[in-house]
């Protein structure tokens, strides 16, 4: 699975799952920052163009499009939702538990749904 991450995530959770062996992109590296603002509309296109799975916390703006692409007969990508709840940004050690969250679930692929809602293990 290839990952495309929105925004909100910085550029080194894509570092960190790279050095892991993973495909992943992020809109804070330099040759995405034509995504870098960009509408939701835009990174679901481009993560469609390029097989990628988008990982974000916008949950009502990718569903949104997924819903009118569907009703279109469109390809959709898929999705990894999380929530700044779960894996909130200003906690220092969220960084590392969404590497290993999605580490695992990439070293398990096999049975990941067309869309997941990641969650913190307690």
């Amino acid at each position: 699975m290839r990952l495309l991450l929105d925004e909100m995530f910085s550029g080194a959770l894509a570092e960190q799952l790279r050095r892991r062996g993973h495909d992943v992109v992020s809109i804070q590296d330099a040759s995405y920052s034509r995504l870098q603002g960009a509408s939701d509309r835009d990174v679901f296109e481009a993560a469609l163009e390029e097989g990628r799975t988008v990982v974000s916390e916008d949950v009502s703006g990718f569903r949104g499009l997924e819903l009118e692409a569907v009703a279109e007969g469109r390809a959709v990508p898929r999705f990894i939702f999380t929530t700044d709840r779960q894996f909130p940004r200003g906690d220092p050690a969220t960084l590392g538990r969404l590497v290993r969250a999605l580490d695992a679930l990439l070293t398990g692929e096999a049975e990941v749904p067309a869309v997941v809602f990641l969650r913190r293990r307690e």
